[in-house]
C-alpha cells in the first residue's frame, strides 16, 4: 500500500461557531480540496460533547450485547430500513452488482434508527422511505440514540452549508433537496466473538460499497477494520483519529459533481491482528435528501461536457441500493462504481 495516502484532517469549528467569512472560506477550501483527492475527511472542531458519543457507545453495547434471539424480536422488514439485521443478512457489495463470496456473506450485524413521517409536520411519505422507528427496551437506549442522532444530524447539515460554499452555489439550492431528508443511523457490530480464529475466503465485515446519499458522518471505535480505495485503485487502512468523527462522501455528492467529488469506495475487513478478533463497533449517520428530491449534476461543474449520471430522485436511488444489500437483488444501476471495484487492487 502506498505510504503517501493520508486522510485529512479538517477543522470546522469556523462554521459551528459562526466564525468569520475567512475562517469559513478557508475551511471550505481545505474540505473541496479533501473531496477531490481522497473522499475521506477526518472531522475535528464537530461540537458533539463526549458524552454523547460515550452515551452511544454504551447504547451500542448495552443492545448487542443481549442474546441472537432477544435481538431477533426488533427485526423489521428489509424495505424499511429500521430496526435489527442479523450477521450474514445482507451483502453490501451487492448494492453496487458485485457478486460476494457468497450471496449474504457480511458477518457485521446492525440497528437502524431513522427519520419518519412524524418528524416532519405537513409532510406525506409517499414513497415509504419514512419508516416509524422501533425502539427496544433496552433501559436508555432510546434517550442515549436519539441524542447522538441528533448530534449528527447537525452536522451532516453544517458539512451540507460548507459543501455549498465549496462549489461556489448558493446554500438554497442544497437546502431545497433536505427540507424532510432520509437521515439514517445504523448502529453496527461486527459480530465474531473475540478470541483466535483463522481466516476463510468468505469472511467479510463489511462488504466493499459507497453510500447512497450526500455525506456520512461516522463515529467508530480506534479498531483496524475500516479501509478506503483511493484514486490510485489500492485499498487503504484508516483509523480514527482521537475525538473525530469520520466523513465520507456518498453517491449524491458524486452525482451532482460529475465526479468531480467521487463517492468514497469503502469496506472493513475481520479485525483481526496476529489472529486474535478485536470487537469494533461504528455508528454511520447517512444524509440522503429528500425522498423526491430529483438528483442531477449541477450546470456550473460540467464545463460543457455531458454528465456522466442521467436524474434520478432520491427515493428511486435508495431502493435500488437497498434491493441489493438486503434483499440479494443485484443494482444494475451503479455500473461507474462497479468498474472502480474490479480495476482495484485486492
Amino acid at each position: 500500500m502506498s505510504e503517501s495516502f493520508t486522510v485529512p484532517i479538517v477543522d470546522i469549528s469556523a462554521y459551528v461557531t459562526d466564525g468569520s467569512a475567512a475562517e469559513k472560506a478557508a475551511v471550505a477550501r481545505a474540505l473541496d480540496a479533501a473531496c477531490r483527492t481522497v473522499g475521506f475527511i477526518q472531522v475535528v472542531g464537530h461540537g458533539v460533547p463526549g458524552a454523547v458519543t460515550d452515551g452511544l457507545a454504551q447504547a451500542i453495547d448495552d443492545f448487542f450485547s443481549q442474546d441472537l434471539e432477544a435481538k431477533k424480536a426488533w427485526k423489521r422488514p428489509a424495505k424499511e430500513n429500521r430496526g435489527y439485521s442479523p450477521p450474514k443478512s445482507e451483502s453490501l457489495s451487492y448494492s453496487l452488482g458485485i457478486d460476494p463470496v457468497t450471496r449474504m456473506n457480511d458477518f457485521f450485524e446492525a440497528f437502524n434508527v431513522g427519520s419518519s413521517e412524524a418528524d416532519y409536520p405537513g409532510f406525506t411519505d409517499q414513497t415509504g422511505d419514512y419508516a416509524a422507528n422501533t425502539w427496544p427496551d433496552t433501559p436508555g437506549f432510546e434517550e442515549r440514540v436519539t441524542a447522538y442522532f441528533d448530534e449528527a444530524r447537525r452536522v451532516a447539515f453544517t458539512l451540507q452549508d460548507a459543501f455549498a460554499d465549496a462549489l461556489g452555489i448558493d446554500r438554497a439550492v442544497f437546502d431545497a433537496t433536505s427540507d424532510h431528508p432520509i437521515n439514517v443511523l445504523r448502529m453496527n457490530n461486527y459480530a465474531l466473538p473475540p478470541g483466535s480464529i483463522e481466516l476463510g475466503g468468505d469472511l467479510t465485515g463489511m462488504g466493499e460499497h459507497t453510500d447512497y446519499g450526500l455525506v456520512t458522518v461516522l463515529w467508530a471505535d480506534r479498531v483496524e477494520g475500516l479501509q478506503v480505495l483511493g484514486r490510485d485503485a489500492r485499498w487503504h487502512d484508516v483509523m480514527p483519529a482521537e475525538n473525530a468523527l469520520l466523513v465520507n462522501l456518498g453517491d449524491i455528492a458524486a452525482r451532482v459533481t460529475n465526479d468531480e467529488w467521487m463517492s468514497t469506495l469503502h469496506r472493513v475487513k475481520p479485525p483481526v491482528v496476529g489472529g486474535t478478533i478485536k470487537r469494533r463497533r461504528s455508528a454511520a449517520f447517512f444524509h440522503d435528501w429528500n425522498a423526491d428530491a430529483m438528483i442531477h449534476t449541477l450546470p456550473s461543474v460540467l464545463h460543457d461536457a455531458e454528465p456522466n449520471y442521467d436524474p434520478v430522485t432520491v427515493a428511486e436511488h435508495v431502493q435500488a441500493k437497498l434491493r441489493g444489500s438486503r434483499a440479494g437483488v443485484k443494482n444494475t444501476a451503479a455500473a461507474r462504481e462497479q468498474a472502480r471495484i474490479e480495476s482495484a487492487s485486492v
